[in-house]
């Protein structure tokens, strides 16, 4: 064993012995170096850049962590207001919830004087339809009532009608269908006073009017004209101071005086005119034929106002003064039949009822 370790121990020592590196490794040794150091290098920037931007983010979370806390702080506030105003709304819906309680109380108690007012206003109503219609009736029978004695006194056929108009128009009034009925009556007993076609008393007057005005300017006889002309004698003038000498031709009219014809004429007209106003028919015809004989023997027949006057007196002499008239009082014997009843049915002191479609709809709801 020892023999080896001395037989390789020179050998062994040459081997160990440093030798001396080539010049090729020694530079490759530097570049490793190189990358070594650039490596560190790049890893310190890589640190400094991970720092910074670990410092930035942090910075920026920082910020962000406080924005968000200053608005949670503005939420918070801004939630504490929220809820001081709800409080505040439901203080006023508590308020305003009792003032509606006291309204409607209020309203209720204004449709309860409401519901009262209705009925007296109703009430009030009642009897003023009542008072009216009772007015119209008290005024449409007094119509019919001077309607009825104006025709038996007067025979006066135009005022009966006009009054049977105004009973009608009254009774209109009244808007009560029970008098329709009576409505009816008074229809026909104007249509029976229309049909009996009696004379107008006003036109009849007017037209003798005129004729006594015509009588006064119609021209007189040529003959008795020149008698009058004629101068007297001496021995005439003095006999007519004591002794008045006329002549008569049967006809009873004095044909030598025009003056005293004409008045004599007048007063026939006048006599015309006061049978006219009592419905003397015989008296009334009679006057007119007085005037006419008097007219035409006294005045000249061939003048044309004396022919217009005697055909006026013919004209009027035909009409028909007073016919035969229909007897009234059926309409006013209805009308206080249908008053009894009423006043029967309704004593004094109680309202008339109104049909239901005079309230209105809805009223005391």
């Amino acid at each position: 064993m020892s023999e080896d370790i001395g037989s390789t121990s020179p050998a062994g020592s040459s081997e160990l012995a440093p030798r001396t590196p080539p010049r090729t490794e020694r530079r490759g040794g530097g570049i490793a170096w190189l990358v070594a150091a650039a490596a560190l290098v790049i890893a310190l920037v890589a640190l400094w850049r991970v720092y910074v931007l670990e410092h930035g983010r942090a910075a920026t979370q920082a910020a962000a962590i406080d924005d968000l806390g200053a608005r949670l702080e503005a939420l918070s506030r801004s939630v504490e207001q929220r809820k001081r105003d709800l409080d505040g709304v439901r203080a006023r819906v508590a308020d305003a919830d009792e003032v509606n309680k006291s309204v409607r109380e209020e309203l209720l108690a204004l449709g309860e004087r409401s519901r009262h007012l209705e009925d007296a206003v109703a009430n009030l109503s009642e009897q003023r339809l009542s008072g009216r219609d009772a007015l119209a009736l008290n005024e449409a029978e007094f119509l019919l009532q001077q309607a009825q004695e104006r025709l038996a006194l007067f025979q006066d056929a135009p005022a009966a009608i006009s009054a049977y108009r105004l009973a009608d128009s009254a009774l209109a009034a009244a808007e009560d269908p029970v008098f329709a009925s009576v409505r009816q009556t008074i229809g026909a007993e104007r249509q029976a006073l229309e049909a009996s076609r009696p004379a107008d008393a006003p036109v009849t007057l007017a037209a003798l009017a005129h004729l006594r005005e015509a009588v006064a300017a119609l021209p007189a006889r040529r003959a008795a004209t020149a008698e009058a002309a004629a101068a007297p004698s001496r021995w005439s003038g003095f006999i007519e101071q004591f002794v008045k000498i006329s002549h008569d031709d049967g006809r009873g009219v004095p044909t030598h005086d025009p003056g005293l014809a004409r008045s004599l004429v007048v007063l026939d007209l006048r006599g015309a005119e006061a049978a006219l106003l009592v419905r003397d028919a015989d008296g009334y015809k009679a006057a007119l034929a007085n005037a006419r004989a008097g007219i035409a023997a006294t005045f000249d027949d061939g003048a044309a106002a004396t022919h217009a006057a005697l055909a006026e007196i013919d004209r009027l002499a035909v009409e028909p003064l007073a016919p035969k008239l229909p007897e009234l009082g059926s309409a006013l014997k209805e009308l206080r039949n249908l008053r009894a009843t009423r006043a029967l049915a309704h004593p004094p002191g109680t309202a008339v009822p109104i049909t239901p479609a005079a309230k209105p709809d809805g009223a005391g709801t």
